[in-house]
C-alpha cells in the first residue's frame, strides 16, 4: 500500500527524506488518535479548585478546608501590569503565535546548540494550559504531538484573553497557592491592582521554579529572577528606565500572610464540612463553598473563653495531675526539642515546653525556636498534687515537687511576649498540663432556635469529639421542669403542695431514690420544690401526674423517648440527651410556648456566588412574648421565616419561667446572682456520684446550656454540682452574652389571674403573711392541683424555710 511512498523516499536526499517520514509519522499518529483526544471545549467549563470556607453571620473566617489556597479572578480584573510580567518571561510573542511559536521554538534550539544549556525554553503559554488542563505529565514523544495538536486546537476555541484566564488562576506559586490573586494575597497580602511592578515581576518569576525562586524560600535565587524580568519588561516597553531602576533598587518584603481563622469554632467548622459532604459530595470541598454559620463571632469567643476558664478553675480545686509527657532529654540540642515540640497538638493560649532545669527554687521551660521562661514556686504554688476527686496532697513547697526536667508542660502568659528574659509567665490553670476535664456550651437564639455560640470541648485540635451536640449524657435535675410543666398543664399550679417524701414503689426493691440532702421536708408548694430541686418531690409530682400522660406531654418539647425512660427515674433525668437537645426543649419555655429546632447554618454559597441554601427557619412570636422598654436593643434572630407550631400553652411558659426564676433567687442557682439581672432564670442539675454537672437557663434572647464532666464518667468530686461547676461556666457567658443589654420585661399573657396564698397551706388567703401567685384563671379555685395535699394543724418547722424562700410579686422578678 505504501510502495510508492517509499520509491519517492529513494529519489530524496537523507535530510529530506527524515522530514518526510516525520510528516508520515504525524499524520499516521492524527489519523489514529485524534478521535481520542480530550475535548478542548471542557476548558470551557473548567472548576478551579478552591477551598470551602466556612464564616461566622457576621463575615468572620472560621475555616478554610482544602489543599490548595486559590482566589480565582476575573482576566478583566488582573491589571495590565501583572499579564506584562508573565508574558515577558513566559511568551513575549503570545498574541502574534498562534498557539505554537516557531520563532520561539528556533531560538531555543539555537541558544541550547550555541551553549550547550537550556536556557529558553520554547513552550507557548497556550502549551502550558493544554498541558495543565488536558493531558498527563508523562514525557513521550506520542504526548508531545497530542500537545501540539491540542494547543492549535485550544487557540481555535478560546480566544487569547481566555486562555489567559485558564492560566493565571491555574499556575502553581508555592505554599498551596494556586493562581496570580492568591500568590499576591500570601506574598504580599495585597490586591492585585495594589502590586508594584517590582512586586508582579516577582511573582511571575515564580511559577517556572516554585521552590528555587521562591522569595521566602530562596530570596536571593528569587531577587535574581524578578530581576531578570524587570530587565526583560524594559526591553519590551512595558516598563519605562525609570520604573526599572526604581524597581531594582527596591528591596523585596515578602513573606507569607496566611489568613488566620478570625475566631476560635473548630467544632462548629467540622459540622458544616460534615454537612457540605454530606449534601453535595467530597467533591464540594474543592469547589469555592462559603458557608455562612448562625454563630456569632463576639459570642463564640466568649464562649470558648468561659468553658477554658470553667475547666482551668476546676483543675485548680482539684490538684495537679503530672505533666502530659515525659520525654528524655539527656544530650537533647535545641533543634532535638523543636522537632519534638512540632509534634505536640496546639492549644489555643496554651504553649507547650520543656523542662530543661529543675531545682527547689526554679524551673527552666524551652519553648522552642530557642526561647526559654522561668518559672518560680509562685508559679506552681497551686499544683498540690491530685489524689482523688475529693483529696489534693499538700501545697509544694519546692519548684521540684511539681516539676522535673523532661516534663511537657504548658505556658499561659500573662499577655507579655515569651523570650528569654520573661519570668512572668504562669503555669496554665494556672495550670500546667491540659484540663483532663471536659466540658460544653451551646446557646440558641429561642425565636427560631438560631446557633448563637457553641464549644463542644476545651479544644478541637485536643478532642474531635464535639460534646455539645454528639455527647449523650444524663441531664439530671435540669430535666425536672419539663415533668413540673407536664403537671401545670393537668391543673396543678405554683401553690400546690407536693409530698416531698419516700415514694411509695410497688413491685421495685432495686431502685431506693433520695434527696441529696438525704431529708424529707414533706408537703412543699411546687415552686420551692424546684427551686430546691427536691428529688422526692419531683418523682411524688410525676407519679401523680402519670407517666403515660407526662411522656405525651413532654414529647411536644422535641424529646424523643430515648431521653424519657420508661419509669418514675425520668423525673430526675436519667434519660440521655447532649446539650443541644437540652437546649431545643428550654428555648420552647423561653419563647413563650413555640417549637424551634436548632439550626447552624444560615446560608451556602457555591463558587460562583450562587445561593443553594438560605435558612427559612419557622419563627416563634417574638413581638408578643418578651419586650425590652428599648426595641432597638433587642437581639433579633436571622431572617424571618415561617410561624412555628406552638405545643404549650403559653401561661405554662409563663410559670415555669417564674418558677425557674425562684431557682435563681432563693434555689440551687444563686450564684447567678452576681450577673446582676433579674430576666434570666434557670436549672440546675447533678448526676448520680456528681459525675455530670449542668445548668440549663435562658433570658429573652439566649437559651444557654453548660455542662462538665469527665468523658470516661469519672466522678467530679463534692462541691462540683450543677451550681457550681456548670453555672461558673454558665454565668461567664451569659455576662459577656448580656453586656449592654437592658433588663427584659415579661407580661402574664391573657387567661391568668393574681391570686393570695398561704406560703403553708397553698391555699387562697387573705393574710397580710401570703404571698402573690399567677395561676391560669380556671385553676384559680382549685390551687392545690387534681390530687390536693393539704396540712393540718399548726405550722412545721421544715415550712419556715419554705416562708423564707417565697416570691416577690411576678411584675417585680420580670
Amino acid at each position: 500500500m505504501f510502495g510508492w511512498f517509499f520509491g519517492f523516499l529513494g529519489v530524496l536526499g537523507a535530510p529530506l527524506q527524515l522530514l518526510a517520514l516525520g510528516l508520515l509519522g504525524a499524520g499516521v499518529f492524527v489519523s489514529v488518535h485524534a478521535p481520542e483526544l480530550p475535548s478542548v471545549e471542557s476548558l470551557r467549563q473548567v472548576q478551579f479548585e478552591e477551598p470551602l470556607r466556612v464564616f461566622s453571620s457576621d463575615g468572620g473566617l472560621i475555616a478554610e478546608f482544602g489543599i490548595e489556597r486559590r482566589r480565582p479572578v476575573a482576566y478583566d480584573d488582573i491589571p495590565p501590569l501583572v499579564v506584562n510580567a508573565f508574558l515577558a518571561t513566559e511568551d513575549a510573542r503570545f498574541f502574534e503565535h498562534g498557539g505554537v511559536d516557531a520563532i520561539g521554538i528556533g531560538r531555543a534550539l539555537l541558544s541550547f546548540a550555541s551553549t550547550g544549556t537550556k536556557a529558553q525554553g520554547g513552550s507557548t503559554i497556550t502549551m502550558q494550559v493544554t498541558r495543565n488542563f488536558l493531558l498527563s505529565s508523562e514525557k513521550t514523544f506520542q504526548r508531545k504531538l497530542a500537545e501540539v495538536l491540542l494547543t492549535l486546537q485550544v487557540e481555535r476555541t478560546l480566544t487569547k484573553d481566555q486562555i489567559l484566564d485558564l492560566y493565571l488562576n491555574q499556575i502553581f506559586f508555592g505554599h498551596r497557592a494556586y493562581g496570580i490573586s492568591a500568590a499576591a494575597a500570601l506574598y504580599y497580602d495585597k490586591e492585585l491592582d495594589e502590586l508594584t511592578p517590582a512586586e508582579a515581576a516577582m511573582l511571575a518569576g515564580i511559577p517556572k521554579a516554585p521552590s528555587s525562586n521562591n522569595p521566602v524560600t530562596n530570596p536571593e535565587r528569587a531577587l535574581e529572577r524578578r530581576d531578570y524580568i524587570l530587565s526583560r519588561m524594559l526591553e519590551l516597553g512595558q516598563i519605562d528606565r525609570e520604573e526599572y531602576e526604581i524597581a531594582v533598587l527596591t528591596p523585596d518584603m515578602a513573606r507569607l500572610h496566611r489568613r488566620q481563622p478570625d475566631l476560635d469554632a473548630g467544632y462548629v467548622a467540622e459540622m458544616a464540612r460534615q454537612t457540605v459532604v454530606q449534601h453535595y459530595g467530597e467533591e464540594a470541598l474543592s469547589q469555592g463553598f462559603r458557608v455562612t454559620t448562625t454563630v456569632d463571632a463576639r459570642l463564640q469567643r466568649a464562649a470558648q473563653a468561659a468553658v477554658r476558664r470553667a475547666l482551668r478553675d476546676y483543675d485548680r480545686r482539684h490538684g495537679y495531675r503530672g505533666a502530659e509527657a515525659k520525654i528524655d532529654l539527656d544530650g537533647a540540642s535545641d533543634a532535638d526539642m523543636d522537632a519534638y515540640l512540632e509534634t505536640v497538638t496546639r492549644i489555643p493560649d496554651l504553649t507547650p515546653g520543656l523542662v530543661t532545669r529543675a531545682s527547689s527554687g526554679e524551673a527552666e521551660i524551652y519553648i522552642g525556636s530557642g526561647r526559654r521562661v522561668e518559672l518560680g514556686i509562685k508559679q506552681v504554688s497551686w499544683a498540690q498534687e491530685f489524689r482523688n476527686a475529693n483529696w489534693r496532697g499538700p501545697r509544694p513547697r519546692r519548684v521540684t515537687d511539681v516539676l522535673a526536667v523532661g516534663d511537657l508542660v504548658r505556658l499561659q502568659h500573662d499577655g507579655q511576649a515569651m523570650t528569654d528574659q520573661c519570668r512572668t509567665a504562669r503555669a496554665v490553670g494556672s495550670s500546667v498540663r491540659l484540663p483532663s476535664v471536659a466540658g460544653a456550651l451551646v446557646s440558641i437564639a429561642p425565636q427560631d432556635g438560631a446557633v448563637r455560640a457553641l464549644v463542644g470541648g476545651y479544644s478541637f485540635n485536643a478532642s474531635k469529639f464535639n460534646r455539645a451536640v454528639d455527647m449523650r449524657r444524663q441531664p439530671g435535675s435540669s430535666f425536672k421542669p419539663f415533668v413540673f410543666a407536664a403537671a401545670l398543664h393537668e391543673g396543678w399550679t405554683p401553690a400546690s403542695l407536693i409530698k416531698d417524701e419516700a415514694v411509695q414503689l410497688t413491685g421495685r426493691q432495686d431502685w431506693n431514690p433520695r434527696n441529696s440532702d438525704r431529708k424529707e421536708m414533706g408537703p412543699i408548694r411546687m415552686r420551692s420544690a424546684l427551686a430546691l430541686s427536691r428529688n422526692l418531690a419531683a418523682i411524688n409530682l410525676l407519679q401523680s401526674v402519670g407517666l403515660e400522660d407526662a411522656q405525651n406531654y413532654i414529647r411536644a418539647f422535641g424529646f424523643d423517648l430515648d431521653a424519657m425512660p420508661l419509669g418514675l427515674s425520668m423525673a430526675l433525668g436519667t434519660g440521655e440527651m447532649s446539650p443541644m437537645k437540652l437546649a431545643e426543649g428550654y428555648a420552647v419555655f423561653a419563647n413563650g410556648g413555640f417549637h424551634v429546632t436548632p439550626y447552624f447554618i444560615q446560608r451556602i454559597e457555591s463558587g460562583d456566588g450562587r445561593v443553594l441554601f438560605e435558612s427559612r427557619a419557622p419563627r416563634s412570636c417574638s413581638d408578643c412574648w418578651y419586650r425590652y422598654g428599648d426595641t432597638s436593643a433587642r437581639v433579633q434572630g436571622l431572617e424571618a421565616g415561617p410561624a412555628a407550631s406552638q405545643v404549650i400553652d403559653p401561661r405554662i411558659a409563663y410559670q415555669m419561667t417564674s418558677l425557674l426564676r425562684e431557682v435563681v433567687e432563693t434555689g440551687t442557682g444563686t450564684r447567678a446572682k452576681k450577673l446582676n439581672r433579674k430576666d434570666i432564670v434557670g436549672k440546675t442539675g447533678t448526676t448520680n456520684d456528681v459525675r455530670d454537672s449542668w445548668f440549663a437557663g435562658y433570658q429573652a434572647d439566649f437559651v444557654t446550656i453548660a455542662w462538665m464532666g469527665f468523658d470516661d464518667f469519672e466522678k467530679l468530686g463534692r462541691g462540683e454540682e450543677g451550681g457550681r461547676a456548670a453555672l461558673g461556666m454558665w454565668a461567664d457567658f451569659m455576662g459577656a452574652a448580656l453586656e449592654d443589654l437592658p433588663i427584659a420585661q415579661l407580661d402574664p399573657p391573657p387567661g391568668m389571674v393574681q391570686v393570695r396564698v398561704d406560703p403553708t397551706r397553698g391555699t387562697e388567703t387573705k393574710a397580710k403573711s401570703g404571698i402573690l401567685e399567677m395561676v391560669n384563671e380556671e385553676f384559680s379555685k382549685a390551687l392545690l392541683g387534681p390530687e390536693p395535699v393539704r396540712i393540718a394543724g399548726p405550722t412545721r418547722k421544715a415550712d419556715t424555710s419554705v416562708r423564707r424562700s417565697a416570691p416577690r410579686v411576678m411584675d417585680d422578678l420580670f
